[in-house]
């Protein structure tokens, strides 16, 4: 066998994921897919390159017959049929897992991406969790005789599995002496020990699929499909997958992306932080057009964003699969309850606007949003379970529109600076200690928010722009002291001095390398983060 775990500590239940078949499936996905995931992603650098040359992205011309064709996605299974709310979190700890599923979603989006701090207990308590759900066995008793277990009086959510992004690697299994995809893995080891029994209870095998830049990404996910289904005996279209439109390119490529699922697509979603997160990396060197104002004041309802999530509706209905919309982070605070309040009403308008818009579901970070964003989907679906008749054939959408970045109100400010410095770096620093859903002043957090709040902070330096608050220009001696002042309010508000070296000073240079660094912009945080990760 070519495929090796290298990590020695004893995790929890490693021996029923990591049994010897599992992991030749896993070798095989590997032997298979593992150089064209290479290829694809040596592909993103060139096309970046290009639009940055040219400042711009097109509808692509080779696809044309896909995006003028008659066509439609595989008709919805039973238990995605009805997705007006979908709770999203990491599936470790089991306590997370066991309150996702019985939070009364129609859907849990079990997060082994963005949400995970993918060290290897996390990676390997994940699939255990999966697995336990699954066969509806999830169980957990506190140190303090707490008592956590799956509901019975109500259903449980229907769980769609994310795994990592084609560009994250698992550095705890080697592959031909080279870190394993994180990818094939997640998807390997979830998919053979679940897939065949999830099937047999109708609730699966359903996947979320992040971060793709272009149609021949999906493709490959596709061919990863057909594989797996063939090599473990299911027939083919047993798994359905939703694709996360979350990049600025795959926004120009979204019906090219459902036609290369087609046989194993269920639907779309709208994610806003690494959109904004996208377009800032594409776009990081082609001046004024592209500088964003502050992260918080770059709502749903700027002309780009408007542009990019009615293209995903029409684009979704028109093939006949979901169109989800986007996260509500909010976390409520009985400390501050006025706050709370006001911030579950912008959760309201916000999931109304999605809901009025032609989406079918959304996204929350929370079970306490669960009863707010499914009474808004009701009083508009009311006994439908989904809008997909909804077609906006209304909708003309032109790519100067989705690049329309300069249309957005707002401003670059001193305070944005330090909130993005502030939130990357607490970010960073919790996501080093093993946890990658983090709460920052009464918001859910993931790695997308840290890495929109350091490439605007790349940006604004590289771009030197001049702040409205306080007309400072940015330069790298500022960037430098906001970053020390941030770093020791940190230092205050964590009071643990071993836990501050521990993490927040290492999470600290990481940011000041990302931003400050004289190399080449580093396309993931993630990447290098995860080398300081057990």
């Amino acid at each position: 066998m070519t495929l090796t775990v290298t990590h020695s500590s004893p995790v929890p239940g490693a021996d029923r994921i990591l049994t010897p078949e599992a992991l030749d499936f896993v070798e095989k996905l590997h032997r298979k897919f593992a150089a064209p995931r290479d290829g694809l992603l040596a592909d993103r650098v060139a096309a970046r390159r290009r639009a940055a040359e040219t400042g711009g992205l097109h509808f692509l011309d080779e696809t044309r017959q896909i995006r003028e064709g008659d066509w439609k996605v595989a008709p919805a299974p039973e238990k995605l049929r009805d997705r007006r709310v979908e709770m999203t979190g990491p599936a470790s700890p089991v306590k997370m897992a066991i309150n996702a599923l019985n939070s009364g979603a129609k859907v849990w989006l079990a997060d082994l991406e963005d949400a995970s701090s993918p060290s290897w207990n996390n990676v390997i308590d994940s699939l255990v969790n999966l697995t336990a759900a699954a066969r509806g066995k999830l169980s957990y008793t506190s140190p303090e005789g707490k008592e956590y277990a799956l509901r019975t009086d109500a259903p449980l959510a229907t769980v769609v599995v994310r795994p990592r992004g084609w560009h994250l690697p698992e550095k705890h299994i080697l592959f031909d002496g080279a870190p394993a995809v994180g990818a094939l893995v997640d998807f390997g080891l979830h998919f053979f020990h679940n897939g065949k029994y999830l099937l047999e209870r109708g609730d699966g095998p359903f996947y979320y699929l992040p971060k793709m830049e272009s149609y021949l990404e999906a493709r490959l996910w596709n061919d990863v499909f057909v594989f797996a289904q063939d090599e473990l005996g299911l027939p083919q279209g047993s798994v359905r997958a939703t694709v996360l439109i979350e990049t600025i390119p795959a926004a120009f490529q979204m019906e090219e992306i459902l036609y290369e699922l087609r046989d194993h697509a269920s639907g779309l979603n709208a994610g806003r932080w690494d959109y904004l997160f996208s377009i800032i990396k594409y776009f990081r060197e082609a001046g004024d057009s592209f500088i964003m104002p502050d992260r918080a004041s770059v709502a749903m309802t700027a002309p780009f964003m408007r542009a990019y999530t009615e293209l995903l509706v029409k684009t979704c209905h028109r093939r006949g699969a979901f169109a989800m919309g986007g996260m509500a982070a909010v976390i409520p605070n009985r400390r501050e309850p006025e706050v709370t309040a006001a911030a579950f009403e912008k959760v309201r308008a916000d999931k109304t606007r999605e809901a009025n818009d032609g989406f079918d579901g959304s996204w929350v970070a929370h079970p306490d949003l669960v009863d707010t964003c499914r009474e808004v989907f009701d009083s508009v679906l009311g006994d439908k379970p989904n809008q997909v008749d909804r077609l906006r054939e209304e909708v003309q959408v032109t790519p100067g529109q989705l690049l329309d970045v300069s249309s957005a109100q707002g401003e670059v400010t001193e305070a944005g600076l330090r909130l993005n410095l502030y939130v990357a770096v607490a970010y960073t620093a919790v996501w080093l200690s093993g946890n990658g859903a983090v709460a920052i002043h009464n918001l859910m957090e993931d790695a997308a928010t840290a890495e929109i709040s350091r490439t605007q902070v790349w940006q604004q330096l590289h771009n030197q722009v001049k702040l409205a608050d306080t007309g400072r220009t940015v330069t790298p001696e500022l960037v430098r002291n906001l970053l020390d002042e941030e770093t020791q309010r940190l230092r205050g508000e964590v009071g643990d001095d071993d836990r501050f070296n521990r993490f927040y000073v290492p999470a600290a240079k990481l940011i000041a390398d990302l931003t400050l660094g004289e190399g080449d912009f580093v396309e993931f945080l993630t990447l290098p983060a995860y080398e300081l990760v057990p």
